[in-house]
């Protein structure tokens, strides 16, 4: 931990958790050296829309190992000053699991230490699609012109318009793809991906993606100045 200028850490890191049930401690791990190190948000996909089509029992049990992991956590959230957000169709999520989620996040809404958001019953695509239809619904109202319409104004009509864009993505169990996670907030995320499955993901793990990250070149698009020449990305 004592190698890592926390003037260089990310300030926003997400996680796509490829695995199961047994991941619990890698999460609870990644929360606090997080937490630990300085890192301002931390964003963990946690169940994806398309995860509805799993069997029945399967989902059925993973929304009660939901609910029961959320509780348990509710003491270490709030000692550790750590604001809870819930992102995604919390609508469909069972009335248990959207109980603990509102209480959960009215204890800890005024904590400033770090914001662990779990997305949840999300896609990417919805989240740009809701936020179209609700764009639309206020231009046709009047409520809006649509010559207003900026990226600035989209942003605050998705599921984060109060989070800073993730710097970094990791990526677990050598998966090369997306997902649909986050698709408008990642334009330039930096990208990393690690072979190891998520349930065996370790802090060391952690450290080697954030070093992984301090060593790269972030350029949002602008001109590489010491190679003379302009480079997209």
């Amino acid at each position: 931990m004592n190698t890592l200028v926390k003037e260089k850490l990310p300030k926003h890191i997400a996680v796509i958790m490829d695995g199961n049930g047994r991941g619990i401690e890698a999460a609870r791990e990644t929360v606090r050296h997080c937490r630990e190190l300085g890192v301002g948000f931390l964003t963990l996909y946690t169940f994806s829309r398309e995860n509805w089509n799993r069997p029945a029992h399967e989902v059925k049990m993973l929304m009660k190992f939901l609910e029961h992991h959320l509780k348990e956590e509710e003491a270490t959230l709030v000692g550790n000053n750590i604001r809870f957000k819930a992102i995604g169709c919390i609508g469909e999520l069972p009335d248990g699991v959207r109980a603990v989620i509102s209480d959960l996040e009215q204890k800890t809404f005024n904590n400033t230490g770090m914001t662990l958001q779990l997305a949840l019953s999300y896609s990417g695509r919805e989240e740009i699609v809701r936020a179209s239809r609700e764009i639309a619904r206020r231009a046709a109202c009047g409520q809006l012109n649509p010559e207003d319409i900026s990226e600035d104004m989209f942003r605050s009509f998705l599921y984060t318009s109060d989070v800073p864009d993730p710097d970094l993505l990791i990526r677990t169990s050598g998966e090369k793809r997306i997902s649909n996670f986050l698709l408008w907030q990642m334009a330039y995320a930096e990208i990393y991906i690690t072979d190891v499955m998520w349930p065996d993901f370790t802090t060391d793990d952690l450290d080697m993606a954030i070093r992984d990250y301090m060593g790269r070149e972030r350029r949002f698009g602008l001109v590489r100045e010491q190679e003379g020449v302009g480079a997209a990305g």
